[in-house]
């Protein structure tokens, strides 16, 4: 039910608009009425309705000053201009304010259903559009991990293809002008499933709260978050502001360290690479990280790979041999974690995300076994994807995606021939109609369910029965 407000000083006026509402639209409004533009204002701010009738001359504030009003503060109501005088100047100012009809007194029946009902199939309309837009909005953001997750993968993974990463950096709000990659490790990590995807769950959501971070999944036992920075100058190509952006980078892992270990006792290996710019930065950012998290020792810790360049920073026990064999530590320190990151991170990364693989394909075979007997046992009752995915824990999307990759079909081509199957043993039972059939395989509607038949059999569920041709065999 809408509200429809009248405001008017004539009684005899408000009380004609009310009868003929009622009789032509009934159960349609709740009707609001006004005598003068003060109160049509405090009505209108306190009730919101979504259809005003203003006169125009009415005591204290004039109908389109009121109407001015109303309109800056509620743009979505519909606005319509009652006044006994044809006066083009009226009309003028109304369209000015976004009137949507201009009646002149007396209206008839007629006019004013005729207005009110175009006024309601609007408001219909939008109301849809609302909720559609809620509905791709809330999609939206079930699929925003996922495409963060996807673009996290694309700046650890050596093969890039740029287009597409800063698309998806766009889609998700996520600037490549400047950012660096902090990377959390961890020596042991829970064997359940579920306690990791816990974990990752809580680190994630700590690390949305700090800012804009994108935070990629698991890789064997670590995670990297990539933190933007606000750029302010360049000193080289591909490398922006280091110092600044290393300070800001460091305050956050100082935070991340603290929370693991106090929130989930787990001491955790935290690396920080340098600021970079654009997806092969952020790339070059994620391996300086990862090397510079393996060299916080066994107890975790937390280390800048900017330390590893200058002669202060540590270097982890293989690469200390590696140091004092070509000249001393303090003079090769910079060209081992110039030269060495790039070869010791990527081959960790390759290696931890050839496991991690491993163990995804493994899992996700072992959730479709379970999607596929869930719905083989399912599959005569009602049944979406999205009960089949929660009861195997997986996203949605996700598991279309997976399914149709490892199935070879789709989740609706794969229930539907499940049903067609059924039903085409069944009809051998001469005592069931087809309409019994029907329903005992998942239909509700049997027109529908003939026609999804004959789509996949290529005749009627009544041709098959009485044994037509089919148009597999030979003979057709």
């Amino acid at each position: 039910m809408y509200r429809l407000l009248i405001a008017d000083d004539e009684a005899l006026e408000r009380e004609g608009l009310e009868w003929i509402i009622r009789r032509t639209m009934p159960d349609t409004f709740e009707l609001l009425f006004a005598d003068n533009g003060r109160k049509a204002l405090e009505l209108a701010e306190e009730l919101r309705p979504h259809i005003i009738f203003m006169d125009i001359h009415m005591p204290g504030i004039q109908g389109l000053d009121a109407l001015r009003e109303i309109r800056a503060r509620m743009p979505e109501t519909k606005l319509v201009l009652v006044t006994a005088y044809d006066y083009f100047a009226y009309a003028q100012e109304a369209v000015e304010l976004g009137v949507k009809q201009y009646i002149i007194k007396p209206a008839g029946r007629e006019q004013i259903a005729a207005l009110l009902q175009r006024l309601v199939q609007e408001l219909d309309a939008e109301k849809r559009q609302r909720g559609e837009r809620l509905a791709l909005l809330n999609r939206m953001n079930e699929l925003e991990p996922l495409m963060q997750n996807e673009l996290a993968l694309m700046f650890m993974v050596d093969q890039v293809i740029g287009t597409e990463a800063e698309q998806l950096a766009a889609w998700v709000g996520f600037p490549l002008d400047g950012g660096c990659a902090v990377v959390a490790a961890w020596s042991d990590l829970p064997a359940d499933e579920r306690e990791r995807r816990t974990l990752y769950e809580e680190v994630r959501a700590f690390a949305r709260s700090q800012g804009g971070c994108l935070v990629s999944s698991i890789i064997d036992r670590h995670m990297a978050v990539f933190f933007p920075q606000r750029v302010q100058s360049e000193p080289q190509p591909g490398r922006v502001n280091a110092e600044r952006g290393s300070s800001e980078a460091l305050l956050f892992a100082q935070r991340l360290s603290r929370w693991t270990e106090e929130r989930l006792r787990l001491p955790a290996s935290i690396g920080v690479g340098t600021v970079n710019q654009g997806v092969e930065g952020m790339r070059r950012s994620y391996v300086e990280a990862v090397f510079a998290s393996s060299c916080c020792g066994s107890g975790g810790g937390l280390c800048l790979f900017a330390e590893l360049q200058s002669a202060g920073g540590p270097l982890p026990g293989g690469q200390r041999e590696q140091a004092s064999g070509i000249g001393g530590e303090a003079d090769a320190r910079s060209r081992i974690a110039g030269s060495a990151a790039d070869e010791a991170a990527s081959a960790y990364v390759l290696s931890a995300l050839r496991r991690s693989r491993e163990l995804r394909e493994q899992q996700t075979v072992s959730a479709l076994e379970r999607a596929k007997r869930f719905i083989e046992s399912r599959f005569k009752e009602e049944l979406s994807l999205e009960e089949v995915a929660e009861y195997v824990h997986l996203n949605p999307f996700y598991l279309s995606k997976v399914f149709k990759q490892y199935v070879g079909e789709s989740f609706i081509d794969y229930l539907t021939r499940l049903r067609i199957n059924e039903a085409k043993q069944m009809m051998d039972d001469e005592t069931l109609s087809l309409k019994e059939i029907c329903f005992e395989v998942g239909y509700k509607d049997p027109n529908y369910f003939s026609r999804v038949f004959k789509k996949v059999t290529g005749l009627t569920p009544s041709d098959y029965r009485t044994g037509a041709v089919k148009p597999s065999d030979p003979q057709a």
